[in-house]
């Protein structure tokens, strides 16, 4: 079944569960074409690029920019011209409500009817932006629109910061993914439903504080069909490089008699469950991953500098670009300074 196949036989009731007028912070119910008006800071172009793209690649587009004379926008959604879909639970617990920001692998912002008293009985408020499908760029619309949703709903509703979640299906799973790592400072889980990538390969490592920050404190629960092969195939994978990068904290649930579709209510319910599950990591042998880490790090760094020291640039920038693959934002600033000394070198 097509994912628009299955939005049709999943969503086709959603206007009958719409609440009337406009939606604030004191309204329950399901809210459709909600507008929504606050940019937060971390939402800007600079904080997507050093988030969410490797130093290099961040460092080309900033000179790509500069050489052809145009100014990269802080701002790249102009939210009066966004539309979301909202479910907000009838009774916030005492702490307040949890969070899960959902990114779809389709355009409309629609929520499974099915999930509905799943939420209610949790206490998790959803929220899931409109044209923000496979189809969009991942960059420019799919991630800034997830954050800014967050945003506005943690400014409007009253969410326990440490039950903020993101999660996503199929395409929309993996750019989930790329928002926990990024933003471990703002979710602390991630459910992967049937969409998952490998880490340091696909999707790039963050600046040190915050790829510590997700070692330390993200769930990650991956759900898919037990007949979907291939995202089986691809979760194994990617888990294993969450092991390698030191990331423990993982759950991987099966969904019995399932391909490649959305969870089912039950399967939902017991992945929400387990997220809200933080089964923090012994420091000793985290220490000790970190350390590995580092040395591979420092010894592949090195190498670049050696092949520098003698003249042979090629072999140090492809060097260096595997380095920036790999290893993304813990390699800078060190990478990035290698990367301008091999610039002026080959330059002059």
């Amino acid at each position: 079944m097509t994912c628009r196949a299955l939005l049709a036989s999943l969503f086709g009731l959603a206007s009958c569960m719409a609440v009337a007028g406009d939606a604030t912070g004191d309204v329950t119910g399901l809210h459709r074409d909600m507008v929504f008006d606050q940019y937060p800071d971390f939402a800007t172009s600079s904080q997507l690029i050093r988030r969410l793209v490797s130093p290099l690649n961040g460092q080309r587009i900033r000179q790509q920019a500069h050489a052809t004379g145009i100014t990269i926008r802080e701002q790249p959604i102009d939210l009066s011209k966004e539309r979301f879909t909202v479910y907000v639970p009838t009774h916030a617990p005492p702490e307040g409500y949890a969070l899960m920001v959902f990114v779809p692998p389709w355009d409309e912002a629609r929520i499974p009817l099915t999930w509905i008293p799943v939420l209610e009985r949790r206490g998790i408020v959803l929220v899931t932006a409109a044209e923000s499908g496979n189809d969009e760029d991942v960059l420019d619309r799919r991630e800034p629109l997830a954050l800014l949703g967050a945003a506005n709903a943690m400014s409007r509703y009253h969410i326990d910061p440490r039950r903020v979640f993101i999660g996503g299906f199929s395409g929309g799973s993996r750019v989930a993914l790329r928002l926990a790592l990024g933003y471990a400072d703002l979710f602390h889980g991630v459910l992967l439903d049937a969409g998952s990538d490998v880490l340091g390969q696909q999707v790039p490592l963050p600046p040190r504080d915050l790829l510590e920050q997700f070692q330390a404190s993200t769930r990650v629960v991956y759900l898919t069909g037990a007949t979907d092969t291939a995202r089986q195939q691809a979760d194994r994978q990617s888990r294993q490089s969450l092991k390698q990068w030191c990331i423990t904290d993982i759950d991987a649930r099966t969904i019995p008699w399932t391909g490649h579709e959305i969870a089912d209510p039950s399967a939902f319910d017991r992945a929400l469950e387990s997220l809200e599950r933080h089964v923090a990591d012994d420091a000793t042998p985290l220490t000790a991953c970190r350390a590995r880490m580092d040395k591979e790090l420092g010894e592949q760094l090195d190498a670049v500098e050696a092949s520098l020291a003698r003249g042979d640039g090629n072999h140090a920038r492809t060097q260096l670009q595997d380095i920036d693959l790999r290893f993304g934002g813990l390699a800078a600033p060190r990478s990035v300074e290698l990367a301008s000394r091999l610039d002026a070198a080959t330059s002059r």
